[in-house]
């Protein structure tokens, strides 16, 4: 059989030693000659019993217990300081009062990047087409390098509590809502994928439907994070990432040992060509190589982690800025280990199936079904653990859930509230308006589980929109991070240049995916050692995988990596080439404190206290810390 061709056969000998599925006497033998077929197999693998549901509500109650202790003990606060200066409700809610502590800050942070798309889709990006996505390490150095110098130094100067009051000292408040509305847009499109992932993953390991466990979880979130804000966020993401380091380490040792050792594992992925060197490929529509990796995925950290909202607010909620580069680094130990485990656990998954391949079989449904799959597999006999994993991934799930609620309801208070105000809002306004607004998101979140699960192909399409707002996004914040002689005028010109470009790009390259136009080389798999039935399908036969159909390329073709920055060179370029023909900002009206560092020496401002009295301005009404230029 040559490599990446599977057999076309439908029944493999029982005796076929390798098969996948260790033991066969568990399943119902319902196919010819005595062999089991693959819905029996599936039927097996769904063990899901009470120590695993006890598993998983216990992980459920310890968080709404969080969430009733910090709410109640914010209430106690807010009684015995009856004279509290107005916008302490706030400061409490969104930022923890400025004095969370570093390392469950920096646990919250790895939470929050790490969602259930993350845990489960690394391992699968890896199965499918190899080890080449673990070079992206070179770019998450980069961006750490970025953060620390540039963007966290410019923020916690601020002292703000919005990412996007950035774009209103610097531009205008047009920028301001502008940034809030494609922030906000993102996440619209993305909570329900964050949740609708890991109910994929509890239906192949359960049984249950996912509109039945989505509504009930979703329900758990929202109310420890309304009830208890940020410090009940921050804590039950300790407890979560606990939970799903825990249930990843059971299953990477569990799984290692059944297939015979680690030599096992790394024998295999050779033979199976899932190892392989950087691809120094300088063509960008290649899907994976180095430079993609190191430019595009350069760009895409830098823009979910510097001006992500839902990012940024943990790092304002510490008190200093020698505290915030700490947890920054702690962030990016936390997330490259976890990164590394997920890589693991892909090339795990290819050693447990490398002669019979479920997607092939169908015995998993959809590729992110693979990592429940190898759960299941390893430790559906051992009851509790398979919960304890399913409980890991919801973890993930909850965590960045808790994350963007916390942080949306920061964003529609400070940019969509307080602007548009005529007199300050009082104390229970701002409770009623945060909490709210989390009960609202979390409620549409839910609602449109439903909508995504019809969209089929097209969820791919909502995947992917992501870089549409936030490379845009990004490029607001380069523009006015390194480019003085651009205003407000010339930024909004950029952008809408930006997202005009970014829809036609991610619209049209889902559509020549779906029609097949633009095809991706996977790595070969095989269905030799396979010991049940399962019906074959002409698609069975793939190509080899060094075939790549070839032919016109266009823009619409480049990899996914580049779209972020994309989004953002585009628009800052444009914004640029406008202020030669647009009025200008004068660069002695700029701030210093609104420019990276390293250019503050260059554009000191000539008027220091009139800008001082604008930024205080500008700031929340409950920030009492005066800026010293």
């Amino acid at each position: 059989m040559s490599p990446g061709v599977l057999e076309d056969v439908s029944v493999v000998d029982a005796s076929t030693d390798g098969g996948f599925f260790g033991s066969t006497e568990e399943a119902t033998t319902s196919g010819s000659a005595g062999v089991p077929n693959v819905e029996d197999i599936s039927r097996s693998l769904q063990r899901f019993n009470w120590p695993d549901y006890l598993v998983f509500v216990m992980m459920l109650i310890s968080c709404i217990v969080i969430g009733i202790f910090f709410g109640y003990q914010d209430h106690q606060k807010h009684k015995r300081q009856k004279h509290a200066r107005r916008g302490s409700e706030a400061l409490d809610y969104l930022v923890g009062g400025r004095k969370m502590k570093i390392v469950p800050v920096a646990v919250s942070l790895v939470a929050s990047w790490i969602s259930g798309i993350s845990l489960l889709g690394t391992s699968t990006e890896i199965y499918v087409y190899g080890v080449q996505y673990c070079y992206i390490i070179t770019a998450v150095a980069i961006m750490t390098c970025m953060m620390n110098y540039i963007f966290l130094p410019v923020f916690h100067d601020l002292q703000i509590t919005s990412a996007y009051e950035y774009l209103q000292m610097r531009f205008d408040k047009r920028m301001r809502l502008l940034g809030s509305i494609l922030f906000t847009l993102a996440s619209i499109l993305w909570l329900p994928i964050v949740i609708y992932v890991p109910a994929l993953a509890f239906n192949q390991v359960s049984g249950v439907n996912i509109h039945v466990i989505t509504p009930i979880v979703c329900l758990v979130c929202i109310f420890y994070t309304s009830l208890g804000g940020l410090k009940a966020v921050v804590w039950t993401d300790v407890i979560q990432t606990a939970v799903m380091v825990g249930a990843m380490i059971i299953v990477i040792i569990k799984g290692t040992a059944d297939v015979g050792g680690l030599s096992v594992v790394i024998e295999r992925n050779m033979a199976g060509q899932r190892f392989e060197a950087p691809d120094f490929n300088l063509d960008p529509t290649a899907r994976n190589t180095f430079w993609t990796l190191l430019i595009g995925g350069t760009f895409f950290w830098t823009s979910t982690n510097a001006i992500n909202q839902n990012m940024m607010q943990r790092y304002l909620s510490l008190p200093s800025l020698g505290s915030a580069r700490k947890a920054l680094v702690l962030f990016i130990c936390g997330t490259v280990l976890l990164l590394a485990m997920c890589c693991y656990n892909g090339l795990l998954i290819f050693a447990m199936y490398h002669d019979c391949d479920p997607l092939t079989t169908g015995l998993a449904k959809a590729k992110d079904q693979l990592v429940p799959l190898l759960v299941m597999e390893v430790l559906g006999e051992y009851p509790g653990l398979a919960g304890l994993f399913v409980a890991g991934i919801f973890s993930a799930a909850l965590s960045s859930l808790s994350t963007a609620l916390n942080s949306l309801s920061a964003i529609v208070l400070e940019d969509f509230c307080k602007p548009f105000v005529t007199k300050p809002l009082t104390e229970t306004q701002t409770r009623y308006i945060m909490r709210f607004t989390v009960l609202a998101f979390g409620a549409l979140a839910v609602m449109m589980v439903i909508v995504v699960e019809k969209m089929g192909a097209v969820l791919q399409l909502s995947m992917s929109l992501g870089p549409v707002t936030i490379g845009p996004l990004f490029g607001l914040f380069v523009m006015g991070f390194f480019f003085p002689r651009i205003n407000g005028t010339c930024a909004i010109v950029g952008s809408v240049t930006g997202l005009v470009l970014m829809a036609y790009i991610v619209i049209r390259s889902q559509i020549s995916i779906a029609l097949g136009e633009i095809v991706f080389a996977e790595k070969p798999v095989s269905v030799s050692g396979c010991q049940y039935e399962f019906p074959v399908k002409n698609s069975t036969l793939l190509a080899d995988p060094a075939v790549v159909e070839s032919g016109e390329k266009s823009l619409h073709h480049v990899s996914f990596l580049y779209y972020c920055m994309i989004g953002s060179v585009v628009p800052t370029v444009v914004a640029y080439l406008c202020s030669f023909v647009l009025p200008r900002t004068k660069t002695d009206d700029i701030d210093p404190l609104l420019l990276a560092p390293f250019l503050r020496r260059f554009y000191r401002s000539s008027a220091d206290s009139k800008q001082a009295n604008h930024m205080t301005e500008v700031m929340h009404e409950f920030e009492t810390k005066d800026i010293q230029l």
